[in-house]
């Protein structure tokens, strides 16, 4: 089995013994995810990174942007292989119980200005145009910038909702990234030298260092600021919201209720 010879022995030496690891050491140092909310957090991210992955994925394989050596793939399911799928839920399961392990500052208000809201929501969007930009230059552009076009929505969300806040937690935020993307660059590299999969020349631009395209490092890396920036942001609602209790627009709200919702024991 090592090396690995399909993709689901390649969860088996590369992927599966990391989460054993970390929930060694969640279980000896303790964790943020003891308690029912952040791990209803992890699993609600699991499902949005499932969900909204898939339909992406599957049309890129459909494109021919990689494929699968001869043997790799044990069943497919549209045109990804289950192995493709298992990764929807183990790269999350991954880069959350790491994050999990640091500590998340969430000792900043959930109020954001207008104008930062504004901020935010306009970065991400223009994530989005230029990836559409990169997506219509040419096919060398395809790879990266369909994962622009994807991405950029989910950054405007999350930059909208608290842009400020994953600054101050800025520390956190890059070692959460850091970490789990370096190790999953060398088992991608790792599984890409075996020939497990093949990333087409004609959909990327071409920098590959060692033999590692540049479109698949981004790609993890674009992918673990999702997650870490998802959960930091959930954690800081969380922690933050029991504050919003005596803002002024939930008091004028609460008010209005008063007068506009007939009491049910009338």
């Amino acid at each position: 089995m090592i090396p690995p010879e399909t993709y689901l022995q390649f969860h088996l030496v590369f992927t599966l013994p990391v989460i054993a690891l970390l929930l060694v050491v969640s279980w000896w140092r303790g964790t943020l995810l003891d308690g029912p909310v952040p791990a209803a957090g992890v699993f609600v991210l699991i499902v949005i990174a499932f969900v909204y992955t898939t339909p992406w994925d599957n049309l890129l394989i459909e494109q021919g942007v990689w494929w699968y050596g001869d043997g790799v793939v044990w069943q497919t399911v549209w045109a990804a292989p289950v192995g493709e799928y298992l990764f929807f839920v183990i790269q999350p399961v991954i880069t959350l119980l790491f994050l999990s392990l640091l500590s998340i500052p969430t000792d900043t208000d959930l109020r954001l200005s207008r104008r930062d809201r504004s901020l935010g929501l306009v970065g991400g969007l223009a994530v989005t145009l230029l990836g559409l930009v990169l997506v219509l230059s040419g096919d060398s552009w395809l790879y990266f910038g369909s994962m622009l076009l994807w991405g950029g929505p989910v950054l405007a969300i999350q930059w909208a909702f608290g842009w400020t806040h994953l600054w101050r937690a800025r520390r956190t935020v890059a070692i959460a990234i850091a970490v789990p993307t370096l190790y999953l660059w060398v088992a991608d590299w790792s599984a890409i030298s075996m020939g497990l999969w093949t990333i087409s020349e004609t959909y990327t631009i071409g920098v590959a260092p060692f033999g590692f395209p540049f479109e698949e490092a981004f790609f993890f890396f674009i992918t673990n600021v999702f997650l870490v920036q998802g959960f930091v942001l959930y954690i800081w609602l969380v922690e933050q919201w029991p504050t919003l209790e005596h803002s002024p627009w939930i008091v004028r709200y609460s008010r209005y209720l008063s007068t506009t919702v007939p009491n049910s024991g009338e």
